[in-house]
């Protein structure tokens, strides 16, 4: 049998880093057991549907380096692959379990069941108390004929061991009595997640469903429905889900981003964020960490997939990884995903039109300081535009003004007669300068280094003067002196 995974995304805002990686483990099962990859889009939630964000999902998912083989824009014989337009297989489904009697009609109110959940709470119970399901018949054809509003509900059976084998976390039981009368079909005409999930699943010949372990208190009602239908349930994986570093919880936007879009936003790059992901929940049991997403593939395996309830998402490291990406990505390479990065994100990028071997030479000095592709811009406008200069900032390593001043003066004299222009030269003569007029290192260089950059805090002041040029640097001297 050819193995069929599937990621099923609702449109119902940005898409999680956490969907991403259940997403990456069911691309890897599928590539590595040469079988196929299916999207499907489950937009039944009308009430939480955020227009746009079905092709955004889309836009992320292709970002981050993954294609599907049946889906949104591909096709493939057992589309649609967007719920909203099947829903007729959905509602004749559902009346075949109807017919079957597993199914039945519900009339109640909004108002009578918030008044049932309202008595339930008092004994801690939330069930629904099955009041249509003693409706004759007769009723049920008057309430019909009239168009009463309606859903569709599961008829559970009482007393019912429910078990299944997780390929994870092994066999696992949850008597019936504990699942309630889930809603099939809404009012509205859209399924439910149950009902449609399992019909798409069966129809679609999905044989493996990996997916976060928040969701096996359902897999019950889903096992009753193939049962009901008399279909083979494919095999279940649920995943441990993400929490932050220290907690107990799931990925809270107080600690910082949650969505795939906004990491990506940040300037995280879309290998480093997969590496990252790839090992919240898997270990492929060596000590190797820094993985493509080829590699994972030919190493990836479901007996490798920790069970546990949660695995902790390590902000710090993922931007530590990050930060060796860009070490480890060549110049040219580098400068190509920066470019891409801010034309994606409408990021002014310092640098987009000079010469490349100047941007090279940047890169060379600033990417060791990198660990985001938003911080550029930070590290490397002093290079492409004049800083702003405070007389307050430029002389704080000297004892007053003056001092200061003869200092930028004495520099702009030696670097005037300069003809190789070259670090090497440049770090002789400042040395012998400064050493013949019994100036420190410190309140030398840091003057110099604040007037060119206007910053503190940099690399080599040196290599900065050499890729400047003499006339930049004489020119921002003269500047500097003028403040």
């Amino acid at each position: 049998m050819e193995v069929r995974t599937r990621m099923a995304p609702s449109p119902t805002g940005e898409y999680h880093v956490g969907h991403i990686r259940t997403l990456m483990y069911n691309y890897a099962f599928a590539r590595k057991n040469n079988g196929k990859f299916i999207l499907r889009i489950e937009d039944t939630d009308r009430e939480r549907y955020v227009p746009g964000a079905v092709e955004r999902i889309q836009d992320v998912i292709k970002m981050m380096g993954f294609e599907w083989d049946e889906g949104p824009g591909v096709g493939g014989e057992y589309g649609p692959y967007v719920q909203s337009e099947r829903l007729d297989i959905y509602k004749k489904y559902a009346e075949e379990l109807i017919a079957k009697g597993y199914a039945y009609y519900c009339f109640c109110t909004e108002e009578r069941l918030e008044k049932l959940r309202e008595k339930q709470k008092e004994h801690g119970v939330s069930k629904y108390d099955r009041h249509c399901l003693k409706l004759k018949k007769d009723e049920i054809e008057k309430n019909l004929k009239a168009n009463v509003p309606r859903v569709i509900r599961m008829k559970v059976p009482d007393h019912e061991d429910v078990s299944f084998d997780d390929l994870i976390l092994r066999r696992i039981t949850i008597n019936s009595d504990a699942v309630d009368d889930q809603v099939l079909i809404k009012a509205d005409g859209y399924p439910t997640y149950h009902m449609a999930v399992v019909v798409d699943d069966h129809l679609m010949k999905i044989t493996h469903v990996m997916r976060g372990n928040d969701w096996v208190p359902s897999t019950p009602k889903h096992i009753l429905l193939y049962k009901f239908f008399g279909w083979e349930p494919p095999k279940y994986a649920h995943l441990p889900n993400l929490k932050e570093v220290g907690g107990t919880k799931k990925l809270s936007k107080r600690f910082g981003s949650v969505s795939v879009y906004e990491f990506l936003s940040e300037g995280y790059l879309p290998e480093a964020l997969n590496n990252f992901l790839m090992f919240l929940g898997w270990n492929p049991g060596t000590d190797k960490e820094i993985y493509t997403l080829e590699e994972f593939i030919r190493d990836f395996s479901i007996e490798r997939i920790q069970p546990t309830d949660l695995v902790a998402f390590d902000r710090q490291k993922l931007l530590w990884m990050n930060g060796l990406y860009i070490r480890n990505t060549a110049n040219a390479d580098l400068w190509k995903k920066l470019n891409a990065w801010s034309e994606k994100f409408d990021f002014y990028l310092h640098g987009k039109n000079a010469e490349k071997e100047k941007v090279f030479a940047v890169l060379d000095l600033i990417k060791d300081r990198m660990k985001l592709l938003s911080e550029y811009n930070s590290l490397a406008h002093y290079f492409f535009e004049d800083p702003e200069i405070e007389k307050d900032g430029l002389y704080s390593y000297v004892s007053d003004e003056e001092r200061g001043r003869e200092i930028l003066e004495g520099f702009k004299n030696i670097y005037s007669g300069v003809k190789d222009w070259s670090t090497p030269v440049i770090d002789k003569i400042s040395h012998d300068f400064i050493s013949k007029r019994n100036y420190k290192p410190k309140e030398a260089f840091m003057t110099l280094r604040i007037a060119m950059t206007g910053e503190t805090a940099t690399p080599q002041i040196f290599d900065i003067l050499g890729i400047l040029g003499r006339e930049t640097v004489l020119k921002r001297l003269g500047s500097a002196l003028n403040v």
